[in-house]
C-alpha cells in the first residue's frame, strides 16, 4: 500500500501537463504537503476485467450491502475504483478491495482543503477510474472543498463518460441535483425543519453534481432509524421554491440499504437485512404555507415506499410500493396515514 500527500506547487500550465505526464508510481516519490492524502491497493497495471456500464448506487449509511456492491462493481467491469472521502484514511478502501472483493485495486483520496481539489495529480486518478465511491462523512466539506473545481467538472465528465458512481450517507447526500448541505456545522432533525422551513439550519445547495435522472431530486439518508421524513418534506418544499419546479421529489434512503440504478433509470432496492426501505416524497406542487419563521403548512404529500427486493423507476418514479402513505403536516407537526 502507498500513500501520498499532495498539494499544487505552482500554478504554471506547463507544470500540469508535466504532472499529469509523469506515472502515479513516479509522482509518490517526492509529493508531499497539504492538501490531500493518497492510499492505493491492488494492482494499478492490471487489465480491466470486463466492461463498463452507468450505474448508480444510492447508499443511506450504516452497513454495506455486499449484493449491491457486487452488482455495482460488475457496472464497472470489476475494474479501478476511486474512494473519495474529506475525513478517516484507508479503511474502507481495504474493506472494499479485501472484504467485498471484485476490483482489480481500490484507490483513496482523502482531502482537507480546497487546493487539493484542482491538483492535476488527483484530475489523473480521477479520469483513471472505472468507478468512483463518495464516502460519508459532513457533505458541507465536500460542498466547500470541490464545488466549482476542477474536481467537481471531472466528476461530473465521469458520469458523461458512463461510468459507475455511488454514494454513501453524506455521499450520497451530495448526489441529487438539489441537496441538504449541513453548511451550519450540524445535521437539522425533522422537528426542527417543520418549526422553522426557511430558517438559517435549512442549508440547501445546487449545481453542483449532475447526475442522471436526479437533476429534480432531493436525496436523504439515514432515513427510518433518524426520522427524517419531515425534514425531506421541508427540504422538497424548499428546493421546490428555490427552483421555481414544483415537481422537486424527494428519495430517502434507509440505513444498511442500497438503491441500485441502472442505465435506463431502472433500480432495485437492496438491504443488508432484509428490512430497509427507499422512501419517495412526491408533492407535484408547492408547500401550502412555507414563510419565514412560521411552521411548514403541507397538507396530502404523497409518500411511496419500497421495500427491499422492490423495484422503481427514475424516470417517472412510478415504483412496486410496499405501501402508499400521505403525510400531513400542520403548524410543524406531522402524520403520517397508510393508504
Amino acid at each position: 500500500m502507498r500513500r501520498l500527500h499532495r498539494t499544487l506547487r505552482a500554478p504554471f500550465a506547463w507544470l500540469a501537463l508535466l504532472v499529469l505526464a509523469v506515472p502515479l508510481a513516479a509522482l509518490a516519490q517526492d509529493l508531499q504537503g497539504p492538501g490531500f492524502a493518497y492510499y492505493e491497493a491492488g494492482d494499478l497495471d492490471a487489465p480491466r476485467p470486463g466492461p463498463r456500464a452507468p450505474a448508480m448506487m444510492l447508499m443511506g449509511g450504516g452497513e454495506w450491502v455486499p449484493e449491491a456492491f457486487h452488482w455495482w462493481l460488475k457496472q464497472a467491469g470489476n475494474g479501478r475504483v476511486l474512494i473519495l472521502r474529506a475525513s478517516g484514511s484507508d479503511e474502507l478502501q481495504d474493506r472494499l478491495y479485501r472484504e467485498i472483493g471484485g476490483a482489480t485495486a481500490v484507490q483513496t483520496l482523502v482531502f482537507d482543503n480546497r487546493r487539493g481539489a484542482d491538483d492535476p495529480a488527483v484530475l489523473r486518478v480521477v479520469a483513471a477510474a472505472d468507478a468512483i465511491f463518495i464516502a460519508g462523512g459532513d457533505q458541507s466539506r465536500y460542498i466547500r472543498f470541490w464545488k466549482g473545481t476542477a474536481l467537481n467538472r471531472a466528476l461530473n465528465a465521469h458520469v458523461r463518460a458512463g461510468k459507475p458512481i455511488a454514494g454513501t450517507s453524506a455521499g450520497l447526500a451530495i448526489l441529487g441535483g438539489y441537496a441538504y448541505g449541513a453548511m451550519d456545522g450540524g445535521s437539522i432533525t425533522s422537528a426542527g425543519a417543520l418549526a422553522d422551513p426557511m430558517g438559517s439550519a435549512v442549508t440547501m445547495d445546487s449545481g453542483f453534481l449532475q447526475m442522471p435522472y436526479l437533476q429534480r431530486v432531493v436525496t436523504d439518508t439515514h432515513f427510518d432509524k433518524r426520522d427524517r421524513l419531515g425534514r425531506l418534506i421541508v427540504f422538497v418544499a424548499r428546493a421546490a421554491q428555490d427552483s421555481g419546479n414544483p415537481d422537486i421529489v424527494g428519495i430517502g434512503v434507509d440505513e444498511d440499504t442500497a438503491l441500485c440504478v441502472e442505465p435506463d433509470g431502472q433500480a432495485q432496492v437492496y438491504s443488508a437485512d432484509g428490512e430497509g426501505k427507499v422512501w419517495v416524497v412526491s408533492p407535484g406542487r408547492d408547500a401550502d404555507r412555507l414563510v419565514e419563521g412560521e411552521p411548514l403548512r403541507f397538507h396530502a404529500v404523497p409518500v411511496t415506499v419500497v421495500a427491499s427486493g422492490g423495484r422503481m423507476r427514475l424516470d417517472d418514479f412510478q415504483a412496486e410500493a410496499d405501501y402508499q402513505a400521505v403525510a400531513d403536516v400542520s403548524d410543524g407537526e406531522i402524520e403520517v396515514i397508510r393508504q
